[in-house]
């Protein structure tokens, strides 16, 4: 696993022993980067079920401003910190150990981009979508980037969101949702 482009081009990535974390594929995440490239730049990023980190490292690699990384686990949050010293991008970045619903219950931050690529079996994803949508951390015109496997329906809709086509990338299925603009009446 390495860091596809930008400052920390090249560098491979530690990665956790065992099956706890699944990190995303280098397919996968080519594909989602190239959708969202033009998205990046500046960004304020969160990286919710973070595992490894690597989709927030890549962001703030290609220029996003800044990036929470948060995962329940002490070791995945070790790792994190681990890959960004790797990267040398710690200094942009901040970790959070802890339950994602907690971390969502008493976030102040707004983002513009938020990465959930939660535990598949679960139903992470959807009660995220819920709690983001009901908490309005999402800046106006920001975007959820969503991975699940194929044979997972649709984590539907959500007050505040539009959700945009499925892409699919052999047995991963990832969803775009965007925030809706407010816009005032005249």
């Amino acid at each position: 696993m390495r860091v596809i482009t930008g400052t920390a081009r090249g560098v491979r990535l530690k990665t956790p022993d065992g099956l706890q974390t699944r990190p995303t594929a280098d397919r996968v995440k080519e594909a989602v980067f190239s959708i969202i490239q033009f998205e990046i730049e500046g960004r304020r990023v969160l990286d919710l079920f973070a595992g490894t980190g690597q989709l927030g490292i890549e962001a703030l690699s290609r220029g996003a401003e800044h990036a929470v990384f948060v995962d329940a686990r002490r070791e995945a949050v070790a790792l994190i910190r681990e890959n960004l010293k790797r990267t040398r991008l710690s200094d942009r970045a901040e970790t959070v150990q802890g339950d994602y619903l907690d971390y969502l219950s008493r976030c102040r931050q707004t983002f513009d981009m938020i990465f959930l690529d939660p535990p598949y079996a679960e139903v992470f994803l959807e009660t995220a979508l819920q709690k983001i949508s009901e908490i309005d951390i999402l800046s106006d015109g920001g975007i959820i980037i969503c991975e699940r496997p194929v044979e997972k329906p649709h984590p539907g809709q959500f007050p505040g969101l539009s959700s945009g086509k499925d892409y699919r990338y052999g047995k991963t299925l990832v969803t775009l949702y965007r925030k809706d603009s407010h816009r005032e009446e005249p």
